[in-house]
Formats: C-alpha cells, structure tokens, sequence
C-alpha cells in the first residue's frame, strides 16, 4: 500500500477533473506535472491583469447542460462569443463562413447570390483524392484559395494535395449574416483565468511540479496503490513501436504599449507567406481595458520526440500503432490512461470533461460527475 489512494500523472483539465472526483470520494490524491506550472494547454498567465492562453486560445463550449453545469462548480463564465477574422494578405473576412464572408468575397447579398456563386465555381469530383479536391468539389476555388489553402498548408505543413480528405469532412456554410464561430448553446472564458478553475478543482490535493514521472517511475508508483497516467501513451511504453506523430505548435507572445493592437480576440492569417498562422490579442476574451496589451503569434511546426505534442496526426498508420499501444495498456495493471495525450485524440475542453468524468466513474465506480 502506497502513501496515497491514487497517482495522478499531469495537471491538465482531464487530471485535474480525476484528481477532483477522488479527493471529492476521500481519497488522498498526489498529482505530479512535468512543466512548471499546473493546468496543462489551459493554463492561463497574468500579465498587467490580462489572463494570457500560453498555449493559444481556449474558448469553453458545449451543448450538453449537465456538462456545463459540471464546470460552473468551479467558476463563473463571461459571455464571449467567438468571431474570428481571416486575413488574407490584407483582405479581411468573417469566420465561419456566412453571409458576410460571402459578401467580403463576391459582393453578394442573397442567400440564393451566394449559392449561385458557389455552384459555378465548385468543382464536381465524386471521389476526390485530396483536400484541395474535397473543398473545391464544396466550395470552389475562392473560398480555397483564401480561406482554406495558406492556413491548411501551415497547420499541417504539407500541400493540401497531400493531405486527405478527411481532415475536412464539412464545410460549414451558413446562409445567415452570423459571425458566432460556434453553433453551442453555451460558451464563455472563464472570469480570472483557467489557472484559478484548475487551482481550484486541485484543492487539497497535494501537487509536485517539475516532476518528470517517466524519469522517476518507480520510486512514484510506489507511492500510490493506482496511478491514472495523461501523458503521451508511446512515451510511457517507451515508444516500443515507434512514436505516434503530432503536430506542435511554436508560441511568440509580446507585450505591446498599445491598448487595442488588432481588435478582435483571433485572427487568422490565410496566406501561406505569413509564418505564423494566427495572432491571439488575450484581453479581448475578457473584454480588457488595460492601458496596454499582449498578443500571441502561433507557429506551427513539426514535432520530433522532446517537442511539446499538439495535434494528433490521425491517419491509418498513426491509428494502428496507436492500437497497439492501447492493448499494452489494458494489461498495465495498477495504471490507466486517459485524456487527450493518453487516448490519442483531438479533444475540446467539453470532451475532456466528459471523458475525464465517464472514465472516472467506470475505472472507480463514481457517479460521473452529474
């Protein structure tokens, strides 16, 4: 028997919501995190009173009321609304794709002028090979060329003719004048911070940072009787099958003597010149009125082993090695895995809750959280 009930390894929201749903039961809790910082890709730095996303812009949405219920516990939301700008070598255009981006692009100002001018310029191909096939045979060449190929090309770092279809399955097009990016019935940043959230579903938990888990295995295993293990599942084993790829991404953030630098909370760079594929302005999710401001430039770039992971390159022969480490998984028997690092999967802040409270309640018995 180990000195605590359960190891948790990583202070993302999915740890942290494990660690919550155990301390909440009694149990004592130890979380270790790698960084020196808890909160995972959400944690969120003060700067002059502006709450920074270090790790690009997380907005919190879902349709799911119990889940949005489930994270009011630990603090209010604001009400920002997502309205991102695309700029394409200086053009400007409304995100998602609506009756004013259509009439940035054409002029129109129907519904039927936009459908029209989609028609003639699609391209018809039935099994389309590639990306670029795929969104022309939707949306034709306009749209493509300025809102899709730049940025798709810098995300992935590859030609949209190498890319498979599947990375955009729709396109939605909205036949409304609406800028709201998400269709979710609830949305918000939290007030103060993702930090003071993550802080506050830790509470009386104990957490060591700067604590690499891999390097000290042993010793920490033996500290608790069950370990729930979010880091990357091919490092853990040792990347016995070779490692899983992702794509990373590069963060520049800079503190400008400017009270208002691009007036929008995102914008996207469309063109393929532009290095960096968007620049996050933070104070405008909290509707900020310091006297100056922080922007985030955000590069992709590739990942090599020793790289921060972010995306998931989910293709066939990522998903089977992928598998292959999940059946070594399921014969570890004190440690399970879970979250987006652990399951391999691209998830919004909602699926990790919901992930985090199921897999709580099937791995301890809980009552998921609702």
């Amino acid at each position: 028997m180990g000195l605590y009930d359960l190891l948790v390894v990583g202070s993302g929201l999915f740890g942290s919501i494990i660690a919550h749903e155990a301390r909440a039961e009694g149990k004592s809790v130890l979380v270790v995190e790698k960084r020196d910082h808890i909160g995972g890709n959400c944690y969120t730095e003060e700067v002059d009173g502006i709450h920074v996303h270090r790790y690009g812009a997380h907005i919190f949405r879902t349709n799911d009321t119990s889940i949005w219920e489930y994270v009011q516990r630990f603090c209010e939301f604001n009400n920002f609304v997502n309205s991102p700008v695309a700029n394409f070598k200086g053009e400007l255009y409304n995100m998602p794709f609506n009756m004013n981006t259509f009439h940035a692009l054409w002029g129109v100002v129907t519904p039927d002028e936009a459908r029209a001018k989609i028609e003639e310029q699609r391209i018809p191909c039935e099994n389309p090979r590639n990306l670029e096939e795929h969104v022309l045979s939707m949306v034709g060449r306009d749209v493509y060329e300025k809102l899709v190929k730049g940025y798709t090309e810098k995300q992935w770092g590859k030609p949209c003719t190498e890319l498979p279809a599947s990375i955009m399955r729709r396109i939605p097009l909205r036949m409304i004048y609406d800028n709201n990016y998400f269709n979710d019935r609830y949305q918000g940043i939290p007030i103060g911070g993702y930090t003071a959230v993550l802080e506050k579903m830790l509470e009386g938990c104990e957490v060591r940072l700067s604590t690499d888990y891999l390097a000290d295995k042993g010793a920490l295993d033996a500290l608790a009787s069950q370990v729930v293990y979010t880091g990357t599942l091919d490092s853990y084993f040792d990347y016995r099958f070779g490692p899983l790829e992702y794509r990373s991404l590069r963060f520049e953030h800079e503190r400008l003597d400017t009270e208002n630098y691009q007036g929008v909370a995102v914008m996207n760079f469309n063109d393929r010149e532009t290095p960096y594929t968007r620049i996050i302005e933070h104070k405008h999710f909290e509707f900020g009125t310091q006297p100056i401001t922080v922007i985030s430039r955000e590069y992709p770039q590739e990942w090599i082993v020793g790289v921060e992971p972010f995306y998931p390159m989910e293709d066939a022969q990522n998903r089977a090695r992928f598998e292959r480490y999940r059946e070594l998984a399921e014969s570890e028997e004190n440690v399970r895995f879970g979250g987006r690092l652990g399951e391999y999967r691209y998830y919004d802040m909602q699926d990790t809750v919901k992930s985090a409270l199921a897999k709580y309640a099937a791995w301890f018995g809980g009552n998921d959280g609702r």
